[in-house]
Protein backbone atom coordinates (compact mmCIF):
# COMPACT_ATOMS: atom_id res chain seq x y z
CA UNK A 1 0.00 0.00 0.00
CA UNK A 2 1.08 3.43 -0.88
CA UNK A 3 2.32 5.77 1.78
CA UNK A 4 -0.43 8.12 0.13
CA UNK A 5 -3.06 6.07 1.16
CA UNK A 6 -5.43 6.84 4.32
CA UNK A 7 -5.33 3.19 5.46
CA UNK A 8 -1.42 3.28 5.52
CA UNK A 9 -1.13 4.27 8.83
CA UNK A 10 -3.02 1.04 9.95
CA UNK A 11 -0.93 -1.18 7.47
CA UNK A 12 1.74 -0.05 9.26
CA UNK A 13 0.59 -0.76 12.57
CA UNK A 14 -1.01 -4.57 11.77
CA UNK A 15 2.96 -4.75 10.92
CA UNK A 16 3.99 -3.69 13.99
CA UNK A 17 1.67 -5.87 16.16
CA UNK A 18 1.56 -8.91 14.34
CA UNK A 19 5.34 -8.78 11.92
CA UNK A 20 3.24 -8.94 8.85
CA UNK A 21 -0.24 -7.69 7.14
CA UNK A 22 0.52 -9.79 4.34
CA UNK A 23 -0.19 -13.21 6.20
CA UNK A 24 -2.66 -12.43 8.96
CA UNK A 25 -5.82 -15.66 9.13
CA UNK A 26 -8.19 -15.14 7.48
CA UNK A 27 -7.55 -11.27 6.22
CA UNK A 28 -6.19 -10.66 2.32
CA UNK A 29 -2.83 -9.91 2.17
CA UNK A 30 -2.52 -6.23 2.56
CA UNK A 31 -5.67 -5.79 3.43
CA UNK A 32 -7.36 -3.96 0.70
CA UNK A 33 -9.08 -5.30 -2.25
CA UNK A 34 -8.47 -3.77 -5.59
CA UNK A 35 -10.38 -6.45 -7.85
CA UNK A 36 -13.93 -7.75 -6.49
CA UNK A 37 -13.92 -10.28 -8.66
CA UNK A 38 -14.77 -13.36 -6.81
CA UNK A 39 -15.58 -11.40 -3.61
CA UNK A 40 -19.06 -10.95 -2.68
CA UNK A 41 -20.25 -7.91 0.14
CA UNK A 42 -19.85 -8.76 3.34
CA UNK A 43 -23.88 -7.77 4.29
CA UNK A 44 -24.60 -11.05 2.69
CA UNK A 45 -23.78 -12.79 5.83
CA UNK A 46 -26.78 -11.46 7.22
CA UNK A 47 -28.87 -13.04 4.76
CA UNK A 48 -28.35 -15.77 1.95
CA UNK A 49 -24.72 -16.26 3.30
CA UNK A 50 -25.21 -17.36 6.52
CA UNK A 51 -26.26 -20.85 6.13
CA UNK A 52 -22.57 -21.39 4.82
CA UNK A 53 -21.15 -19.01 7.33
CA UNK A 54 -22.63 -21.59 9.83
CA UNK A 55 -22.60 -24.89 8.16
CA UNK A 56 -18.15 -24.19 7.71
CA UNK A 57 -18.20 -22.82 11.06
CA UNK A 58 -19.95 -26.30 12.66
CA UNK A 59 -17.30 -28.39 10.60
CA UNK A 60 -14.55 -26.29 11.74
CA UNK A 61 -15.10 -26.72 15.57
CA UNK A 62 -17.76 -29.74 15.19
CA UNK A 63 -20.00 -27.47 17.32
CA UNK A 64 -23.69 -27.52 18.21
CA UNK A 65 -24.98 -24.78 16.02
CA UNK A 66 -25.34 -21.84 18.89
CA UNK A 67 -22.10 -22.90 19.97
CA UNK A 68 -20.77 -22.69 15.95
CA UNK A 69 -22.63 -19.44 15.82
CA UNK A 70 -20.39 -18.00 18.83
CA UNK A 71 -17.22 -18.90 17.18
CA UNK A 72 -17.77 -17.92 13.63
CA UNK A 73 -18.89 -14.56 15.22
CA UNK A 74 -15.47 -14.34 17.03
CA UNK A 75 -13.25 -15.11 14.57
CA UNK A 76 -14.52 -12.70 12.40
CA UNK A 77 -15.32 -9.69 14.68
CA UNK A 78 -11.60 -10.33 15.69
CA UNK A 79 -10.17 -9.85 12.42
CA UNK A 80 -13.01 -7.32 11.17
CA UNK A 81 -12.55 -5.09 13.60
CA UNK A 82 -8.63 -4.42 13.89
CA UNK A 83 -8.70 -1.90 10.83
CA UNK A 84 -11.17 0.12 12.70
CA UNK A 85 -9.94 0.31 16.26
CA UNK A 86 -6.11 0.97 14.99
CA UNK A 87 -6.97 3.76 12.88
CA UNK A 88 -8.71 5.43 15.28
CA UNK A 89 -6.04 4.96 17.78
CA UNK A 90 -3.12 5.19 15.92
CA UNK A 91 -4.16 7.87 12.87
CA UNK A 92 -7.56 9.21 14.35
CA UNK A 93 -8.61 7.54 10.94
CA UNK A 94 -11.57 5.15 10.66
CA UNK A 95 -12.41 3.53 7.64
CA UNK A 96 -16.37 3.03 7.48
CA UNK A 97 -16.56 -0.36 7.49
CA UNK A 98 -20.10 -1.47 6.30
CA UNK A 99 -21.51 -4.41 5.11
CA UNK A 100 -20.79 -2.96 1.45
CA UNK A 101 -17.20 -1.84 2.38
CA UNK A 102 -15.95 -5.31 3.34
CA UNK A 103 -15.58 -8.45 1.44
CA UNK A 104 -15.62 -11.94 1.74
CA UNK A 105 -14.98 -15.32 0.23
CA UNK A 106 -15.19 -18.75 0.99
CA UNK A 107 -12.26 -20.19 -0.62
CA UNK A 108 -9.67 -21.15 1.23
CA UNK A 109 -10.74 -24.50 3.32
CA UNK A 110 -7.63 -23.21 6.10
CA UNK A 111 -9.89 -20.36 7.14
CA UNK A 112 -13.47 -19.77 8.18
CA UNK A 113 -13.89 -16.89 5.79
CA UNK A 114 -11.73 -14.75 4.29
CA UNK A 115 -12.15 -11.12 4.78
CA UNK A 116 -10.85 -7.76 2.83
CA UNK A 117 -11.90 -4.12 2.72
CA UNK A 118 -12.66 -2.19 -0.79
CA UNK A 119 -9.86 -0.21 -1.70
CA UNK A 120 -11.95 3.06 -2.27
CA UNK A 121 -13.28 2.31 1.41
CA UNK A 122 -14.43 5.66 2.32
CA UNK A 123 -12.70 7.10 5.46
CA UNK A 124 -13.46 9.15 8.32
CA UNK A 125 -10.59 11.98 9.62
CA UNK A 126 -10.24 14.97 11.41
CA UNK A 127 -10.93 18.42 10.02
CA UNK A 128 -6.63 19.00 9.97
CA UNK A 129 -5.99 15.63 8.91
CA UNK A 130 -3.87 15.86 5.44
CA UNK A 131 -6.22 13.67 3.30
CA UNK A 132 -9.25 16.23 4.24
CA UNK A 133 -10.97 17.30 1.34
CA UNK A 134 -9.88 14.11 -0.43
CA UNK A 135 -12.48 12.01 -2.78
CA UNK A 136 -13.60 9.09 -0.37
CA UNK A 137 -12.68 11.01 2.42
CA UNK A 138 -15.43 12.11 5.30
CA UNK A 139 -14.06 14.82 7.71
CA UNK A 140 -15.69 15.18 11.58
CA UNK A 141 -15.62 17.63 14.22
CA UNK A 142 -13.60 15.53 16.53
CA UNK A 143 -12.83 12.47 18.32
CA UNK A 144 -16.43 11.68 19.34
CA UNK A 145 -17.80 12.12 16.06
CA UNK A 146 -15.33 9.89 14.52
CA UNK A 147 -16.22 7.24 17.41
CA UNK A 148 -20.03 7.60 15.77
CA UNK A 149 -19.00 6.96 12.49
CA UNK A 150 -17.74 4.04 13.85
CA UNK A 151 -20.47 2.74 15.81
CA UNK A 152 -22.55 3.77 12.72
CA UNK A 153 -20.42 2.06 9.38
CA UNK A 154 -19.48 -0.89 11.75
CA UNK A 155 -22.02 -1.97 14.24
CA UNK A 156 -24.96 -0.64 12.97
CA UNK A 157 -24.46 -1.27 9.33
CA UNK A 158 -22.85 -4.15 9.33
CA UNK A 159 -22.13 -6.36 12.69
CA UNK A 160 -25.80 -6.03 14.09
CA UNK A 161 -27.50 -7.07 11.51
CA UNK A 162 -25.43 -10.16 11.45
CA UNK A 163 -25.77 -10.31 15.24
CA UNK A 164 -30.21 -10.42 14.34
CA UNK A 165 -29.31 -13.20 11.67
CA UNK A 166 -27.30 -15.50 14.02
CA UNK A 167 -30.65 -15.47 16.79
CA UNK A 168 -31.54 -18.53 14.31
CA UNK A 169 -29.15 -20.79 16.20
CA UNK A 170 -30.81 -19.08 19.51
CA UNK A 171 -27.16 -17.69 20.93
CA UNK A 172 -27.37 -14.95 23.18
CA UNK A 173 -26.40 -11.74 22.08
CA UNK A 174 -24.82 -11.10 25.63
CA UNK A 175 -22.55 -13.67 24.21
CA UNK A 176 -21.91 -11.96 21.09
CA UNK A 177 -21.69 -8.86 22.07
CA UNK A 178 -19.00 -9.49 24.61
CA UNK A 179 -17.11 -11.09 22.24
CA UNK A 180 -17.21 -8.23 20.11
CA UNK A 181 -15.70 -5.80 22.90
CA UNK A 182 -13.37 -8.76 23.90
CA UNK A 183 -12.06 -7.68 19.96
CA UNK A 184 -11.87 -4.44 20.05
CA UNK A 185 -10.19 -4.17 23.64
CA UNK A 186 -7.71 -6.63 22.22
CA UNK A 187 -6.73 -4.42 19.40
CA UNK A 188 -6.97 -1.10 21.62
CA UNK A 189 -4.55 -2.30 24.24
CA UNK A 190 -1.99 -2.71 21.26
CA UNK A 191 -2.00 1.13 21.64
CA UNK A 192 -1.71 3.98 23.65
CA UNK A 193 -5.59 4.50 23.80
CA UNK A 194 -7.74 3.73 26.69
CA UNK A 195 -9.89 0.61 25.93
CA UNK A 196 -12.97 1.74 28.24
CA UNK A 197 -13.59 5.35 26.85
CA UNK A 198 -14.00 3.87 23.54
CA UNK A 199 -15.95 0.92 24.15
CA UNK A 200 -18.21 2.95 25.95
CA UNK A 201 -18.74 5.58 23.21
CA UNK A 202 -19.71 2.13 21.29
CA UNK A 203 -22.19 1.23 23.80
CA UNK A 204 -20.35 -1.81 24.57
CA UNK A 205 -19.03 -0.73 28.46
CA UNK A 206 -18.83 -3.69 30.64
CA UNK A 207 -18.51 -6.36 28.92
CA UNK A 208 -14.67 -6.43 29.51
CA UNK A 209 -12.32 -5.50 32.11
CA UNK A 210 -9.08 -3.89 31.46
CA UNK A 211 -6.27 -5.62 34.24
CA UNK A 212 -2.84 -3.14 34.19
CA UNK A 213 -0.99 -3.53 32.49
CA UNK A 214 -3.74 -4.08 29.42
CA UNK A 215 -4.93 -7.41 29.95
CA UNK A 216 -8.29 -8.14 28.69
CA UNK A 217 -10.50 -10.15 31.00
CA UNK A 218 -14.17 -11.12 29.80
CA UNK A 219 -17.15 -10.84 31.52
CA UNK A 220 -19.09 -13.59 28.95
CA UNK A 221 -17.74 -16.53 27.64
CA UNK A 222 -17.66 -17.59 23.54
CA UNK A 223 -18.59 -20.83 24.98
CA UNK A 224 -15.40 -22.87 23.97
CA UNK A 225 -15.63 -24.81 26.52
CA UNK A 226 -18.51 -26.72 25.10
CA UNK A 227 -16.56 -28.52 22.02
CA UNK A 228 -15.56 -32.09 22.30
CA UNK A 229 -12.41 -31.01 23.22
CA UNK A 230 -13.31 -28.06 25.63
CA UNK A 231 -10.87 -24.85 25.68
CA UNK A 232 -10.62 -22.14 27.86
CA UNK A 233 -9.47 -18.84 25.97
CA UNK A 234 -6.87 -16.70 27.98
CA UNK A 235 -9.55 -14.07 28.62
CA UNK A 236 -11.94 -16.57 30.20
CA UNK A 237 -14.11 -15.67 32.31
CA UNK A 238 -14.64 -19.26 33.87
CA UNK A 239 -12.70 -20.77 36.29
CA UNK A 240 -9.99 -23.52 34.76
CA UNK A 241 -11.87 -26.38 36.73
CA UNK A 242 -14.81 -25.69 33.71
CA UNK A 243 -12.96 -27.88 31.23
CA UNK A 244 -12.25 -30.92 33.76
Amino acid sequence: MSADHPLAAVLAALRSIFGTADRLPGVTPGLLVHDAAGWTPAARLAGDLLPVLLARAERRWRAQPHVAASLAWKAYTYWLTLPAVLGFAVARRVPLLTGDAVLVRFDDPRTLVTLGVRADVAVAVLPGDPFAGRPGVEVVAGAGELLAALRRSLLDEHLMPLLDALQVTRIGRRVLLGSLASAMAYGLTRTPEPAGPVLAALGLGGLVEIVPPGVVQRRTCCLAFTLAQPKLCTDCCLPARACQ
